[in-house]
């Protein structure tokens, strides 16, 4: 026999895929999330949660909706939110390991630095590997709601997270989602979390130009753009041109790329090794005609920076790679409209 909360996944599984189980059995919110510690995350009652989620596109108020009108409603909803947000930037590469989230990070302090403390804001869009809250050393927190939707966590400098980090009940648990399931999370996020007023929301997608992407370029009204990121060597270019044409086959503006991972300098001599090659980023962003936005050399204290949860920027504004990331930054904003 199935359990509940398998049942529950089956529901909504079955609600994705066909619209044609309006869910009106149900008599409780149901939210994507188990306190199991060995349980993957399905769908269980709101009880067993650490935070309390509004009645949502899952169940609840709107079980009784159709798939359709639960839909635009959610739309209408995603509109009025993102109407407060005056920038909205996706940080996106086809390729892993490249180090879009650190980034994310240190472009979200770079801009709350420069005169913007409590108005940025991140979307960890990342459903199955969710790292900003560890890199920004909130993670153990909860997500509360009051009547308006769900608050984000604010970290340091006042940027406010969403993850589903702060969902998980252990470092062990594991996200079994199809990418429908993704999708509803992304689009369910969008329209629950109240960001308030913001200059900033710095979205960190997960490798690829699948479910998550094509969510968050298809639900954000006014996205702004995408900054790609890749690393020098041929393999990750062949990888990320493909995020690359993404973004203009959706219409999102491509603000630029930037080329992670450019070179370490030796701490002993102060020679520059191109451990993943040199100059890929740039060549890449001329033949495929958009703008380069710089490169940020690799520096250890980044890693370490990232474990500690203290934006790079912040512990060690002075070092190149802190340099790189403001110049980054200051052409980012001239891209913007």
């Amino acid at each position: 026999m199935l359990k509940s909360s398998e049942r529950l996944a089956k529901n909504l599984h079955q609600t994705v895929y066909g619209g044609v189980n309006e869910l009106r059995s149900l008599k409780t919110n149901y939210v994507p999330i188990s306190k199991q510690p060995d349980s993957p995350i399905y769908l269980t009652p709101r009880k067993t949660w650490n935070v309390f989620i509004p009645p949502g596109l899952y169940g609840g108020g709107m079980a009784s909706k159709s798939l359709v009108e639960r839909l635009e409603e959610q739309r209408r909803k995603i509109e009025a939110w993102m109407k407060k947000i005056r920038h909205k930037v996706a940080i996106l590469s086809g390729k892993g390991g490249v180090g879009k989230s650190t980034l994310a990070v240190n472009i979200a302090a770079c801009l709350a630095m420069e005169g913007r403390v409590g108005k940025v804001g991140i979307l960890d869009a990342d459903m199955t590997g969710p790292t900003i809250p560890k890199m920004l050393g909130i993670r153990g927190t909860s997500l509360v709601a009051g009547p308006p939707g769900i608050f984000p966590v604010v970290g340091p400098l006042g940027i406010k997270v969403v993850s589903m980090d702060f969902m998980l009940p252990s470092d062990e648990t594991p996200v079994i989602w199809r990418g429908p399931m993704k999708s509803m999370a992304i689009r369910q996020l969008l329209s629950e979390v109240v960001w308030g007023e913001l200059d900033f929301l710095v979205v960190d997608l997960p490798p690829g130009t699948g479910d998550e992407a094509l969510t968050v370029a298809q639900s954000i009204p006014g996205l702004d753009g995408s900054v790609i990121v890749t690393i020098p060597s041929e393999v990750s270019q062949l990888v990320v041109k493909k995020a690359v044409t993404f973004s203009k086959k959706l219409n999102v503006p491509v603000i630029g790329v930037v080329e992670n991972m450019s070179g370490l300098v030796c701490p002993y001599c102060g020679a520059v090794i191109d451990l993943f090659g040199r100059g890929g980023g740039r060549r890449m962003a001329e033949e495929l005609g958009v703008r380069f936005l710089g490169s940020v050399p690799l520096d250890p204290r980044l890693r370490e920076s990232c474990d500690e949860g203290v934006p790079f920027v912040v512990k060690y504004p002075d070092s190149p790679a802190s340099e790189a990331i403001r110049k980054i930054v200051s052409g980012m904003l001239k891209a913007l409209p």
